[in-house]
């Protein structure tokens, strides 16, 4: 009997990352060195107090049950650590967990978008923005960020029409993949059409940890009146280095958090209770920590963006995130033929840019999840094996 997958599906592919993944493979049956900085999973340790409280919640057998809501104790350290660190006042009510952003974010197309709907999506953005918003049945638009605008949003260059029929935007900074840092004038900007035009603002806040050269992460909750407009995630998983324990929040207006609960009460029981004593050790818990590790990134992208510069290949530095945005060098044909190119000649892996949206496309994404030096020899070495120092 044929089984065929649900017509939604045909909407994806898993093209290029597949084509790589096949091209790497092939390399290491070869007894190849792979240098794998294609993926954002960190590979620094989690806090060992963060450790410790999810073994000791772990090992009392009560925490085995459905948990079905966040604790107390959790909704208490978010609003806590809000406050703490950006200076930002949030009730529980305000507050929902959920297993990641991706997750999260795919999900909230669901709770807030019916048909025809119009989301507005960065381009080049993460994936999981548009498949949430697809999912939701909605219209999907985008707004470029280009360099000539040093990747930040332009609303005034698209069509006021499309602004007043837009459910939601997506506002992702520091930016993944293109690295690049928003500060709160920007967020202001946007609030402002926000406000004309009646549509909802969701900030993806992943990285304000991770930012370079004295910038300041921020939460877009603090602006005023931003916690009418909208919502945003907030995540550990690059912060503290618990990627696999799927630790995420939506954090906002009570309405968008009450329909996301809604709609997760139907398919969902909860965060497991070890999980959940894992999040309140991270914020509740010493925070050097977290400071020393933005250092080690910026270490890691003065030598691999400044080893590139070195070698021939004029890559600027990111502003923020464990991202790269590397514009591809001339005659080195597409973002995807690229990556093929860099992986046979040096076992360096990256994620084409193509990847990331039509404007991604001209750009390759490395990941920082090497030491520094390691970083310094592996641009030292792109340089010279695709021949960049003639260039």
């Amino acid at each position: 009997m044929k089984i065929n997958h649900a017509k939604r599906l045909d909407h994806y592919t898993t093209g290029v990352f597949a084509a790589v993944n096949e091209e790497k493979e092939k390399i290491e049956r070869a007894g190849g060195k792979v240098y794998n900085l294609s993926i954002g999973t960190p590979d620094l340790a989690p806090p060992e107090h963060v450790r410790q409280a999810l073994i000791h919640s772990a090992a009392d057998p009560e925490s085995w049950k459905y948990s079905l809501v966040d604790t107390p104790e959790l909704l208490s350290a978010v609003v806590d650590y809000y406050q703490a660190r950006f200076g930002v006042a949030i009730t529980p009510d305000m507050i929902t967990s959920v297993h990641g952003t991706q997750e999260g974010m795919g999900h909230l197309g669901l709770a807030l978008c019916d048909e025809g709907d119009v989301v507005l999506l960065p381009d080049p953005g993460y994936p999981i923005f548009e498949v949430g918003a697809y999912f939701g049945q909605a219209e999907i638009h985008y707004y470029p960020l280009l360099k000539e605008y040093d990747f930040l949003p332009r609303l005034d260059l698209l069509d006021p029409e499309l602004l007043r029929r837009t459910r939601y935007m997506v506002l992702s900074y520091p930016s993944n993949p293109v690295g690049a840092a928003a500060g709160k004038e920007t967020y202001l900007e946007i609030m402002d059409y926000a406000r004309k035009y009646g549509f909802l603002i969701i900030n993806d806040n992943a990285y304000s940890d991770i930012i370079f050269d004295g910038r300041q992460g921020f939460s877009f909750l603090g602006l005023p009146g931003a916690q009418e407009l909208g919502a945003e995630f907030f995540s550990l998983s690059k912060s503290f280095n618990v990627t696999g324990a799927r630790i995420s929040f939506l954090i906002g207006n009570p309405a968008i958090i009450e329909a996301v609960k809604l709609l997760r009460s139907q398919f969902d029981f909860g965060m497991f209770f070890p999980v959940q004593a894992a999040a309140v050790a991270a914020l509740r818990g010493p925070l050097d920590g977290v400071k020393a590790q933005c250092a080690e990134y910026q270490r890691r992208r003065d030598a691999f963006c400044g080893g590139l510069r070195q070698a021939g290949w004029p890559v600027p530095d990111s502003h923020g995130t464990m991202f790269v945005w590397a514009p591809i060098p001339p005659g080195h044909g597409t973002s995807q033929a690229f990556c093929r190119e860099l992986l046979e000649k040096t076992g360096v892996l990256g994620t084409p840019g193509s990847a990331f949206g039509p404007s991604g496309e001209g750009y390759i994404r490395f990941a920082l999840v090497r030491p520094p030096e390691e970083l310094a020899q592996i641009a030292a070495m792109i340089g010279q094996k695709l021949g960049l120092t003639s260039q």
